[in-house]
């Protein structure tokens, strides 16, 4: 919980600022002056849900394509659906504002908040209507909880899935398997209802499914996507090699670096001792979604120049989000990152790190921007580090204040990633 203050905040601005219409406006799509927004959580099985709903004016999908077509990532004549539009929110640094503000997401897109929900096993899910508003929805796990799951084989591993998040299991022909595997092959009929087959060892990135224990039809589980926007078909019957059984199993967390690859929203532990991924099904076949989305509309975002030179970088800022957003914006142009969350862990770090330069905020608790330059500048190894000021606080008093501490570069808050950039390679090159 207290990792996703920071995504919330973002979540609430993002609703004040660019959701809620002005009093005018409203009253002229007849609804209240005052807009609403309503913050709901709840506890389903092993996660925790959080809920942001705002009644404002919606995602703008025409800004949204815009934009994308703007910075390349779709040619003009795609004709995506908006549903398919609303990933592009996701994307490193977009931004559909035509100015930035100190009381929005401060020009830092949605795919800071989709990254640090992903960070903690979570999903993120969308929806939103025109002149009726959006909601977001963050599926959080639990730390430690007891659930069902099943237990299948895929490519001779073997995956946990909840059992809340299968509606049914199935036979299909394997026979049938190639047509529905195609993009515009025939959906599997269950129950009345259409479903799209999809192989797990395709969404896992594993070699072909093996035979599995029938040789004559293949076990697919049967899952529904949440409702919401970028899921596309909602309905998925998933191919697994073989089903192991039912199992009660403790959840838990795992790692950063295992939480960042989708699809897995926690682990277990056996009674034989393995231990077991737990996979999120909705998730994965979302982010198979997503990549087929990219590939339609001509593969990925442009890549970035490289950086003049290579190196280490720290970042200091109070504020999560602007430390995770430039970390990626460095990270892409080359540079290795290290970040402090405030002055005195940036001095503690600078006892043992020496990095080319020094992105600092002034105002931080604990020790601020101002007792770091004066820390770097009063310690011999680092003391010709370059610092580059990065503050909202614009006054002739702190810049004189900056320089006589010798600070290099003083930047504004907002700022375009195209200045900072600018900045950092000319203190670098002097």
């Amino acid at each position: 919980l207290e990792r996703m203050t920071a995504p919330l905040e973002h979540l609430l601005r993002n609703a004040v600022v660019h959701g809620i219409e002005t009093p005018d406006e409203r009253s002229r799509r007849d609804k209240p002056p005052k807009g609403e927004i309503r913050i709901n959580l709840w506890r389903e099985g092993t996660q925790l849900n959080v809920e942001v709903q705002d009644d404002g004016g919606g995602l703008d999908f025409d800004a949204i394509r815009a934009t994308a077509i703007k910075r390349g990532l779709m040619p003009a004549d795609a004709g995506i659906g908006d549903e398919q539009a609303a990933q592009f929110i996701f994307m490193p640094g977009f931004s559909t504002a035509r100015t930035l503000t100190q009381d929005a997401g401060r020009g830092v897109g949605m795919d800071v908040v989709a990254a640090e929900v992903k960070q903690l096993g979570g999903t993120l899910e969308l929806s939103s209507q025109p002149g009726l508003g959006a909601r977001f929805l963050v599926r959080l796990p639990l730390n430690l909880a007891l659930s069902q799951a099943l237990l299948v084989d895929v490519g001779g591993e073997t995956y946990a899935v909840p059992l809340s998040s299968i509606e049914g299991i199935a036979r299909i022909p394997r026979q049938d398997l190639p047509a529905h595997y195609a993009e515009d092959g025939p959906p599997f009929v269950y129950g009345g209802v259409d479903y799209r087959v999809r192989s797990l060892a395709a969404f896992l990135g594993n070699a072909a499914a093996a035979g599995g224990h029938d040789a004559k039809a293949a076990h697919a589980i049967l899952v529904r996507l949440p409702e919401g926007i970028g899921a596309g078909d909602r309905r998925y019957a998933i191919v697994v090699d073989s089903l192991i059984g039912n199992r009660e199993i403790v959840s838990k967390a795992v790692g950063a670096q295992v939480s960042s690859v989708p699809g897995i929203s926690g682990a277990t532990i056996l009674a034989d001792g393995r231990a077991v991924l737990i996979l999120d099904p909705a998730e994965l076949a979302q982010d198979a979604a997503r990549r087929a989305l990219r590939t339609a509309v001509g593969g990925a975002e442009p890549a970035a120049p490289a950086a003049t030179t290579r190196g280490l970088i720290m970042v200091v800022d109070d504020s999560l989000t602007i430390r995770r957003v430039t970390e990626r914006l460095l990270t892409r142009q080359g540079y290795t990152v290290v970040t402090a969350k405030d002055g005195l862990d940036a001095m503690a770090q600078l006892q043992t790190e020496t990095p080319l330069a020094i992105l600092l905020d002034i105002e931080m608790p604990r020790a601020d921007g101002f007792e770091v330059a004066a820390y770097v500048r009063n310690t011999a190894r680092i003391a010709t580090t370059p610092i580059i000021m990065i503050t909202s606080r614009s006054g002739e008093k702190h810049r004189e204040r900056a320089r006589s501490l010798g600070v290099n570069r003083y930047l504004i808050k907002p700022y375009q990633d195209d200045q900072l950039l600018t900045e950092l390679r000319g203190v670098l090159q002097e």
